[in-house]
């Protein structure tokens, strides 16, 4: 496996070739994952003038921690550097960025006093998306003298006051991973990206919507077998036939991950596979088929 330079912290790490990718693997940016860069981005971005560099590669940097840390998979080339930047979603002042460390020991523990390492902290101030060590220091005695966490060393505990800033700026409780595989039409992909994700998302799910094609964007999620292996639920939509949803939903039965199977009434009679195990709910709307999984779901 060969070695590179992580452009965003600095690190020496092993990467993996993946088309026209490279996956970065273990760095700051992602200590417990990974990140895939664009491979042709590699060259415009570390050419960069200086002074763009150390205003925008720690925040960049900051942004592969958060999300990969919250298992999302992140897919990004040059061109995604301003969007990421510039963001409403990222932190500006020291308030926010606070809240962002509270976040981080709320995702890591599941209680109150539970203790989270996090060490060294020159390697970590990404978790507040500070630009050096001295304001990530800052930060942490900011919340300790807000009695919101406890430090011992390189130890960290959320204070019972923390926890609930945590857990309101967290929208209330831990959501478990959800993937949703569907065949890879644009009109389909609309339809669960802004009607019916927002309310799995109500039962207790942090819902990806998957087809067998990397959209690109920032938020993009890579079509894996780990993000399935990573899932608590899966629904697998069988409209249009995909024969990767087919292969990703059966990897989930492997695994006993649950799977709830729908497809749209119009391929409803061409159903090349009728086994016991696989009987989708049949849907002809958008609203029919969101009734239907929150009776499943509840």
């Amino acid at each position: 496996m060969m070695k590179k330079r992580c452009l965003f912290c600095d690190e020496i790490v092993p990467t993996k070739s993946e088309g026209d990718y490279d996956r970065y693997l273990g760095c700051s940016c992602s200590p417990d994952g990974s990140y895939s860069l664009l491979r042709d981005s590699y060259e415009s971005i570390n050419s960069l003038p200086h002074p763009k560099k150390r205003s925008m590669l720690h925040i960049v940097s900051a942004y592969l921690r958060e999300q990969t840390d919250r298992d999302e998979a992140i897919v990004l080339s040059a061109n995604d550097l301003e969007t990421i930047v510039n963001a409403p979603t990222i932190p500006v002042t020291i308030e926010d960025k606070g809240i962002r460390l509270l976040q981080y020991l709320y995702r890591h523990s599941d209680r109150a006093g539970e203790s989270v390492v996090i060490h060294p902290l020159s390697s970590n101030y990404n978790l507040t998306y500070s630009p050096n060590l001295q304001e990530l220091v800052y930060i942490i005695d900011k919340l300790r003298n807000e009695q919101l966490i406890i430090r011992e060393g390189t130890s960290f505990q959320l204070t019972e006051q923390g926890w609930h800033e945590a857990a309101a700026s967290a929208g209330g409780k831990k959501l478990k991973p959800c993937t949703i595989l569907i065949a890879n039409e644009e009109n389909l992909s609309i339809e669960w990206q802004d009607r019916i994700l927002p309310i799995i998302e109500q039962y207790g799910y942090l819902p990806r919507l998957l087809t067998h094609a990397t959209t690109g964007r920032p938020d993009g999620e890579k079509y894996s077998q780990e993000l399935i292996a990573d899932s608590k639920l899966i629904i697998a939509d069988l409209t249009g036939q995909s024969p990767e949803v087919y292969f990703a939903a059966g990897y989930a039965v492997g695994l006993s991950i649950p799977v709830i199977w729908s497809m749209n009434s119009r391929d409803a009679d061409t159903l090349p596979v009728k086994i016991k195990e696989i009987r989708p709910i049949v849907w002809n709307s958008a609203e029919e088929l969101i009734s239907i999984l929150q009776q499943r779901l509840s």
